[in-house]
C-alpha cells in the first residue's frame, strides 16, 4: 500500500513541478487558459495510455479537445461521445474531427479473437461488425498482423462514416459549416501518424 501511495504522490508532485514551470516560462499561461478554450480540433482517440493526443500531436493545453474510448468508436447511440461531439461541433465550432486509431490496438485484436471479455464483449461487437463488413478484403491478407493493422485502419474508416452519418455533423454541414472528418493510425512503433482518409462537407 505503502509503494502505490508514493506513486500516487508522485504524480501529485510532477503536476506542482509542471505548473512551476508553466508560470516560469510563461507567467500568464494559466489566466490565458482559464478564461477561454477556442480549440480547432477535436479528437476521438483509443483510451491506449500510449497515445496521448497533445504529445504525438505537438499540441498545447486548450488546442485540442478530446474524447477517448476503447478502440475509438463512434456508435450511435454512445450519449457520452454525442454530447462531446455536439458541444466541440455546435459551441466550440471545432474546424476538425479526428478520429485516430493505433496500430496494435487491444481492443481490435480482442475483437478478432474468440475469447469473453465479460463486460467488454458489447463494444467489441461494433469491431466484429467491422471485421463482418471487410472480411473478403481481410482473408486476402495472410499475414496475420497485417491482417490485424488492416483492420485497424478499416475500422477508423467505419468510425468516419459514423461520425459523418450523425445528426450533429449532417446539421452542420447544411448549415454550410464545418468540421472536416480526418481518419489516422498512430504508430507505436514508430510514433508516426499515418493519414488514412479525409471527409468535407458535400458540395451543392
Amino acid at each position: 500500500m505503502k509503494n502505490r501511495m508514493d506513486i500516487i504522490e508522485r504524480l501529485l508532485l510532477e503536476n506542482k513541478a509542471w505548473a512551476a514551470e508553466k508560470n516560469t516560462d510563461d507567467p500568464k499561461f494559466f489566466k490565458r487558459l482559464s478564461s477561454i478554450q477556442i480549440p480547432d480540433f477535436l479528437w476521438i482517440g483509443c483510451s491506449d495510455s500510449r497515445v496521448p493526443a497533445d504529445q504525438i500531436t505537438g499540441t498545447q493545453p486548450g488546442e485540442i479537445f478530446v474524447h477517448r474510448n476503447v478502440a475509438n468508436l463512434v456508435v450511435k447511440d454512445d450519449l457520452n461521445l454525442l454530447t462531446v461531439l455536439e458541444y466541440a461541433v455546435k459551441y466550440l465550432k471545432v474546424k476538425h474531427v479526428i478520429v485516430c486509431g493505433h496500430y496494435g490496438c487491444g481492443g481490435v485484436i480482442a475483437a478478432d479473437s474468440n475469447d469473453s471479455f465479460g463486460n467488454i464483449d458489447k463494444w467489441l461487437t461494433n469491431i466484429k461488425d467491422v471485421k463482418k463488413s471487410h472480411i473478403n478484403e481481410l482473408q486476402q491478407i495472410s499475414d496475420k498482423n497485417n491482417q490485424i493493422d488492416r483492420l485497424v485502419e478499416l475500422n477508423v474508416i467505419e468510425q468516419i462514416k459514423n461520425l459523418a452519418a450523425t445528426d450533429i455533423i449532417q446539421n452542420s454541414w447544411r448549415q454550410g459549416e464545418y468540421p472536416i472528418l480526418h481518419g489516422w493510425v498512430y504508430g507505436l512503433k514508430d510514433g508516426i501518424i499515418k493519414n488514412i482518409m479525409r471527409l468535407d462537407k458535400p458540395q451543392d
